[in-house]
């Protein structure tokens, strides 16, 4: 007789450990995936609901504060990602060249990561305060006059992409600081062998390298800056800025579904913001494959 081959694919007990994380993956993820969609096609209350087909998403598209949101969770996306990748950059580029004691500088620079936004978002309102803060004690010292950057309708966005640059910046530089690393130093030798300057280097050997590395940061950012909402909390006490100047696409949602009691229409407001998120994902990484050809 001849004895079956071991595929190590497939097994039928790979599936029975996989099984604890199945459940939860379907429990958490995808069951409330498929309930929205199913509440957004529903009106009332969550114990009395009844179906009303498209309704939820005509009140939503129509509704210009949901406009004004998907517009402020635009520009704050559109603005944030680009300046804190780029800062994020040159900050891992100078530790990763120019530093001596990389690892205490990393300690440093992730510590803002794994503390809570909200608590980050209290000293933020330090900062911003227009009376005693720290950055309109700065500005008067250098002889400019003081800015009010949380209670002025034209300055909340503002406000929100500079706290948003900020609090972006620690995962950026820890991931960007792994690529680097991993980049062949034998590159590098060779260049400077040849005679290649700081910038040569960067631009023809580091920065090809860190392609992968930057289109996951662009993908991961892109889609965490349009779900923004902790900062939006944190940095205006619990409100979308004075007269909801700072409104955002989840902050609108959770307005409606746990202030307004209208979850079918928060619904429809998430599916929307899903198939946003989707499709300009779907561009960039269009986008991000064309220039990598060309690369």
């Amino acid at each position: 007789m001849f004895k079956k081959a071991y595929d190590p694919e497939n097994q039928p007990k790979a599936w029975f450990f996989l099984l604890p994380s199945l459940v939860i993956i379907v429990l958490f993820s995808i069951y409330p995936l498929f309930r929205s969609l199913a509440m957004s096609f529903q009106k009332g209350s969550l114990i009395n609901q009844q179906f009303a087909g498209i309704e939820n998403y005509q009140r939503v598209l129509s509704d210009p504060v949901f406009i004004k949101a998907l517009r402020n969770t635009a520009l704050f996306a559109f603005t944030v990602v680009p300046i804190s990748l780029l800062l994020s950059l040159g900050i891992a580029w100078v530790i990763f060249e120019k530093v001596k004691h990389k690892t205490f500088f990393e300690t440093i620079f992730f510590m803002p990561y794994v503390t809570s936004t909200i608590a980050i978002g209290i000293v933020f309102r330090y900062f911003f305060n227009g009376s005693y803060g720290l950055i309109n004690y700065l500005l008067n010292f250098l002889g400019f006059e003081s800015i009010n950057w949380l209670d002025n309708v034209s300055m909340s966005m503002t406000t929100l992409i500079i706290f948003g640059v900020w609090t972006s910046l620690a995962f950026n530089i820890i991931i960007l600081l792994a690529g680097l690393r991993n980049i062949d130093e034998e590159h590098y030798k060779i260049a400077r062998m040849f005679g290649a300057d700081a910038w040569e280097i960067f631009s023809r050997i580091t920065f090809p390298q860190l392609i992968p590395t930057i289109t996951f940061l662009l993908t991961v950012n892109i889609i965490g800056a349009f779900k923004v909402y902790t900062q939006v909390y944190a940095l205006f006490g619990g409100q979308p800025g004075i007269a909801k100047s700072a409104t955002t696409a989840v902050f609108y949602i959770y307005d409606k579904f746990h202030i307004a009691g209208r979850p079918g229409i928060a619904m429809a407001a998430t599916v929307i913001l899903f198939l946003v998120i989707l499709l300009i994902t779907f561009i960039q990484n269009k986008l991000l494959k064309k220039v990598g050809r060309r690369g």
